[in-house]
């Protein structure tokens, strides 16, 4: 069933809402949380979709907001909501409402929101992408008890991380996060099946991956062993070496889809390592809602803990990456070519005038007597 309002406020939506589950023949509720998702027009579509597939696991009251502040003053100063309710099989397993914010209720959408909130049950708000810097501080985060939102979204995915740690609240995540969940199983569960030393590690995924990092930041806080961070083609992580003086404990996964993992005195086995989409991941954040400590731990080390190399390349040096490794070598670069000029110009001095050798030796010897004779 489908609803559109246009010029509606949220009492108007209640009462649709209220309509529509007595006309499919359901009055109570039956959903366990408020899930709100900030977007745009262009990520709506994808992130809904998500949503009522994850509202499968997790029944729920998907509130979509998506804000048109306008372009020409005219149309910053009309202040409308429209609304677009959806129930039944169209929102998955529980409720969907669509809001359209124009004009200056654009800023003020938790007045909106606040009113269709599920009484006595857990709020969550989701960023699919353009996540505020401090999103426990923004005024629909501060109606949630989780906070989610998505590094791989952002222009910088790996500087996102140092906003992600400074604003960090308790209740906050990143899918960054959540898509690193079966390489820590699949690691521990190695781990757990022999007990041995390791002495280091190496993380090997794509370039501008947060997910990558906050593994390898992972790593070095439970393992306290220094971590390399290798850059690879992906697609994602690729592949977790663990350093133990019988041999590497590997974790490899090149194609996305099965992973191999090698243990010392151990035949090989194949895992089931695949990349999962956003619903699978927005369903297993919504299992939880208290804080994660680990994550926090992990997301406020600094990336710069991790040594970065190019795959191939040797370890980048004391900067810890390979552009401090390519300022280090100018200097050597550019004093190079002066030694071989030097070089050059003294053998072609040698070979111009061959026949002054023998005078310059001449002149040698008679100065030398000339000394001790104390001339």
């Amino acid at each position: 069933m489908k609803i559109d309002l246009t010029n509606t406020t949220s009492s108007k939506i209640n009462a649709a809402l209220m309509d529509a589950r007595r006309a499919s023949g359901s009055t109570a509720a039956g959903m366990v949380l408020t899930l709100v998702i900030v977007t745009d027009e262009g990520s709506a579509y994808d992130a809904l979709k998500a949503a009522n597939d994850a509202s499968r696991e997790h029944p729920s009251r998907t509130l979509a907001v998506i804000k048109r502040a306008g372009r020409s003053p005219r149309a910053r100063a009309e202040t409308r909501l429209d609304a677009e309710i959806l129930v039944g099989t169209d929102a998955g397993s529980g409720e969907t409402v669509v809001l359209r914010m124009h004009g200056e209720l654009a800023a003020h959408a938790q007045s909106v929101v606040l009113p269709l909130l599920l009484p006595d049950a857990p709020v969550v708000v989701w960023w699919p992408d353009n996540a505020p810097l401090n999103p426990a501080q923004d005024p629909l985060g501060a109606l949630a008890q989780r906070r989610i939102t998505d590094a791989v979204t952002a222009e910088s995915p790996v500087g996102q991380l140092a906003q992600r740690a400074a604003g960090y609240t308790p209740g906050d995540t990143d899918l960054a996060w959540t898509r690193i969940t079966g390489w820590r199983s699949m690691l521990a569960a190695a781990l757990d099946q022999r007990a041995v030393e390791i002495v280091g590690a190496v993380v090997e995924g794509e370039s501008y991956n947060p997910s990558v990092e906050l593994l390898g930041l992972w790593l070095h806080n439970r393992l306290r062993v220094p971590v390399e961070r290798v850059v690879t083609g992906g697609p994602g992580i690729t592949a977790v070496r663990l350093r133990t003086q019988d041999g590497d404990i590997t974790l490899d996964r090149p194609d996305g889809l099965l992973g191999t993992l090698c243990m010392p005195g151990a035949p090989d086995r194949m895992v089931a390592l695949k990349r999962r989409d956003t619903a699978e991941l927005i369903a297993e954040e919504l299992r939880r809602l208290d804080p994660d400590d680990i994550y926090a731990t992990a997301v406020r080390t600094p990336v710069d803990r991790l040594r970065e190399r190019i795959a191939g390349v040797e370890h980048a040096g004391p900067g810890g990456t390979v552009e401090g490794q390519a300022r280090a070598a100018e200097p050597a670069a550019a004093a190079a070519p002066a030694e071989e000029a030097a070089e050059t110009e003294e053998a072609a001095e040698t070979e111009e005038a061959p026949e002054a050798a023998p005078a310059k030796k001449s002149a040698a010897k008679k100065s030398a007597a000339r000394k001790r004779s104390g001339r």
